[in-house]
């Protein structure tokens, strides 16, 4: 109940997402669901994409094209800048 109020959706619509594996809460030991903090963003960005009329389906790919984009952000965050501006002048030169 304190998901819904902080996100403003039904236990209906949370159970959905779920069941179409947006998100996967933990459970306690009789079966009430505990969302994590990334659960709760999750659930509020998929609200924001069925808001602006994307179906389940595309929700969940768009949710997996996120999170690839935040790894690959992470990883190019971690190399070095040389390295980095070596490989954009290779590539703008098209010897890469």
């Amino acid at each position: 109940s304190v998901v819904t109020e902080m996100t403003g959706l039904g236990a209906h619509t949370l159970r959905g997402y779920e069941r179409a594996g947006l998100l996967q809460p933990a459970r306690t030991a009789g079966g009430m669901r505990l969302y994590s903090p990334r659960d709760v963003a999750i659930v509020r960005r998929a609200a924001a994409l069925a808001a602006e009329g994307i179906n389940v389906t595309g929700i969940r790919r768009i949710l997996q094209l996120e999170a690839e984009v935040a790894l690959i952000r992470a990883e190019f965050d971690g190399v070095p800048q040389p390295v980095v501006a070596a490989s954009a002048e290779r590539g703008a030169s098209g010897t890469g």
